[in-house]
């Protein structure tokens, strides 16, 4: 049960702090690209000049550089930790629900869901996530609660929800209201589409910083298990998928171009913030506000290209 990789084990310790502060030098001429992001007002308010790189290997200490302790809205990087709360409590098939392919459209996409029957094409867009929410109010009581226990339990420390982001992403997510109104009509959200859009809102409004978000996600290095309290998360299999699903579909339609440069399962978030697994070796969190056109974070994807390309690790 191994991951090829292109290296035996890659840098720990000291080397790994080295390599930190290599890569932040390697991307700091990106800092003026990009834009934060502005449909979110609370988003916009951000200082863009945030840059940060938190690792979080399996068989060493951490190593971070930049602002790894100053928290942020994680946004869609929240989709990978109700994914794994569903796999953990919903006991039917996820999967009638929704796909697991690329979607290669943006990630509030009307279009491509109206010509597919309201059911989304994987669980990391917006419509997919939402339909997620629905899921996790049929079995579970407090969903945003339980969430919330599990990503505190996850990085070791709590957590909570930003109010601000979450009234900000309330008052203009219209377009995220349309998405649950349509999969309301085509009978894929089965409770209220208003209730299911305030788990989704707070769930995307969850802060945290890039050290907790690197540690919290080191069961999906780990074949599901938590390297830090030795917790089983998931099962190996399951944990697999979600690095599959990751690779394939964590960045949008930039997923292509995110397996070609950077090549690792990853996950990113309109507030910044682009996580990263490597299997059996490490996790990762890169943070940097500016956004390119396909709502991933600039300097966020090259840190961590560069920090393959340092590491010598990689999933091919």
């Amino acid at each position: 049960m191994g991951t090829n990789v292109t290296a035996s084990r890659g840098p720990t310790g000291a080397d790994l702090d080295v390599v930190v502060e290599q890569v932040a030098q390697d991307v700091a001429g990106l800092a003026d690209q990009g834009a934060v992001a502005t449909y979110i007002p609370a988003l916009a308010r951000v200082d863009p000049a945030h840059f940060a790189l938190a690792v979080a290997p399996l068989d060493g200490p951490p190593a971070a550089v930049g602002d790894a302790d100053t928290t942020f809205s994680i946004q869609s990087i929240s989709k990978v930790f109700t994914l794994t709360l569903a796999m953990q409590r919903f006991a039917g098939d996820i999967w009638e629900r929704m796909g697991r392919e690329p979607s290669g459209d943006p990630f509030n996409s009307l279009v491509q869901l109206e010509y597919e029957n309201g059911k989304p094409r994987n669980p990391f867009i917006n419509a997919g996530a939402i339909v997620l929410a629905d899921i996790l109010r049929t079995c579970l009581d407090d969903p945003l609660s339980e969430l919330v226990q599990l990503v505190s339990e996850l990085c070791g420390e709590p957590v909570t929800v930003d109010g601000e982001v979450a009234l900000s992403e309330a008052e203009t997510g219209f377009r995220n209201r349309s998405l649950a109104n349509l999969m309301t009509g085509f009978g894929n959200i089965h409770g209220d589409p208003q209730a299911v859009l305030d788990i989704y809102f707070a769930q995307c409004s969850i802060a945290m910083t890039p050290a907790q978000l690197a540690r919290s996600l080191g069961y999906l290095a780990n074949d599901g298990v938590d390297p830090r309290s030795g917790a089983r998360v998931l099962s190996a299999e399951k944990a697999r998928r979600v690095n599959a699903l990751m690779l394939t579909c964590g960045t949008y339609d930039a997923a292509g171009e995110f397996a070609f440069r950077v090549g690792i399962p990853c996950k990113s978030g309109v507030g910044g913030g682009v996580v990263g697994i490597v299997p059996h070796h490490l996790s990762a969190c890169a943070w940097s506000p500016r956004l390119d056109q396909t709502g991933n974070s600039v300097q966020g994807r090259a840190a961590l290209e560069a920090l393959i390309d340092r590491t010598g690790l990689s999933v091919f």
